[in-house]
């Protein structure tokens, strides 16, 4: 069984989570909850203002095991991803995941994480269309789509796109 690893902080977009999550265990993944913050209960929020559920991590970044995953899941949230974007810890599991070429699915404004990683340049990605400035400057190519491929890396506009960007991450470790 393939293991898919979500990485998070608080704040995240809940239903990018959630419903990800929920589709790709139907799909028979296994997954395994990430977390940057100092504690396992994560919050998630509607719409990037309302508190949603609360969710508990299963690990803590530090003590993740890249080699153990097949895929990694960055879900947005604007507080979410720009705080991941400037954790060291975060950094290491997402340069590991994509130097080892696997899927790096990366949804609404999670791609911000790109550009710190140096991941971002000279690639072709979508994102939140508030990114499209930020990606650009970094040496991406924007797209509008509702869901990207390049090379490993899936990117995704927004949770409208969850039911394509789910079926390119399956496609993508079939």
């Amino acid at each position: 069984m393939k293991t898919i690893a979500f990485l998070l902080h608080n704040n995240f977009e809940q239903v990018e989570y959630e419903e990800v999550n929920d589709q790709l265990k139907e799909k028979g993944y296994k997954t395994i909850l990430i977390t940057t913050d100092k504690q396992k209960e994560v919050q998630g929020i509607k719409q990037d203002v309302n508190k949603g559920k609360t969710f508990t991590a299963d690990i803590f970044a530090k003590d993740a095991k890249v080699e153990g995953y097949d895929a990694l899941v960055l879900p947005g949230g604007t507080v979410n991803a720009d705080t991941i974007r400037g954790n060291k810890e975060a950094h290491g599991i997402i340069k590991a995941i994509n130097d080892a070429n696997k899927p790096l699915a990366v949804i609404c404004h999670a791609p911000w994480i790109l550009i710190n990683t140096g991941i971002a340049k000279g690639k072709t990605l979508t994102a939140y269309h508030s990114l499209q400035t930020d990606l650009e400057n970094a040496g991406a190519k924007f797209v509008d789509e509702s869901v990207h491929v390049d090379d490993n890396l899936i990117t995704s506009r927004n949770p409208d796109d969850i039911n394509n960007f789910v079926n390119a991450i399956d496609q993508a470790l079939s």
